[in-house]
């Protein structure tokens, strides 16, 4: 038996863009060790798994080394592939059902896919050491303008775009810190605007504890940042650019308890894979 497989390349807007995700629909239901074997074999920040559920997809996610409990930029790959493979009605939402509860999609526009999210909000608190110490293992350590933590990640807030480019993190370090991943970030500057001219913040995302030293672009982590700058900018709708080696742009519209993660995406890779 084979089960269909893809590579999308999300919050992209052409190939070679965004954030790399396997989306694989087995046939038949499988196992976690199965699927966990597969992301590995793709060796992807993440991979989702979809099958049929209950009038809604059933969705799974899992780095190389882990399951995770949300993912953004592989549950847009998972509703681009469901649509474009002709799977689903392109004009009907999407329901997934997760690890993190009931999830959304909906067609954009300007075939944006847009993803109806938990909001993860991160209030102040202080910076472990070790934190800290990873983040500028040379001692050289950034000007942090604020620190919070939400229920799976840091946020660090740092005084301007160079700093959160110029960043080289002790990974190993890292990977001991208390929380899934790190997140930094600061407002857009000059080289920002220059990828994206609707850019209102930029950001990178560290995450060694799960597999995935550094995300290409993080829809989940924009739970978070979406807040935090719709805060900072007394605005319900910000845009966000992950200045990864790759990079990407995330929209982000609060809605309360819920956040709008909008972006597009690129199929690249269409195969199959022994079950």
């Amino acid at each position: 038996m084979q089960a269909p497989i893809y590579q999308v390349d999300a919050f992209a807007s052409r190939a070679g863009e965004g954030n790399p995700a396997g989306v694989c629909l087995p046939p038949a239901p499988v196992s976690g060790a199965w699927m966990q074997d597969v992301a590995a074999e793709m060796n992807l920040s993440e991979t989702a798994f979809l099958r049929p559920e209950d009038g809604a997809w059933g969705l799974r996610w899992f780095t190389p080394t882990v399951e995770v409990d949300l993912c953004g930029h592989a549950t847009l790959a998972a509703a681009f592939v469901l649509w474009s493979e002709e799977r689903s009605d392109p004009g009907a939402p999407l329901h997934f059902a997760t690890r993190s509860g009931r999830l959304a999609a909906r067609r954009g526009r300007e075939g944006r896919v847009e993803l109806d999210f938990p909001a993860e909000p991160a209030l102040p608190a202080a910076p472990p050491a070790a934190l800290l110490r990873a983040l500028a293992p040379d001692g050289d350590a950034p000007e942090i303008v604020a620190a919070a933590r939400n229920r799976v990640d840091w946020l660090l807030e740092l005084a301007d775009e160079e700093a959160v480019r110029a960043l080289a993190p002790d990974m190993r370090a890292l990977a001991a810190v208390e929380a899934r991943g790190t997140i930094v970030t600061a407002p857009a500057g000059e080289r920002a605007r220059r990828q994206d001219p609707t850019a209102d913040f930029v950001s990178r995302f560290f995450g060694p504890a799960v597999g995935v030293p550094e995300d290409p672009v993080t829809g989940s982590a924009h739970c978070a940042l979406g807040p935090w700058w719709g805060n900072r900018l007394g605005r319900t709708l910000v845009t966000g650019r992950q200045v990864s080696a790759r990079g990407g742009t995330v929209e982000v519209r609060m809605r309360g308890r819920r956040v709008t993660l909008a972006g597009r995406a690129v199929t690249v890779l269409r195969g199959t894979i022994d079950v």
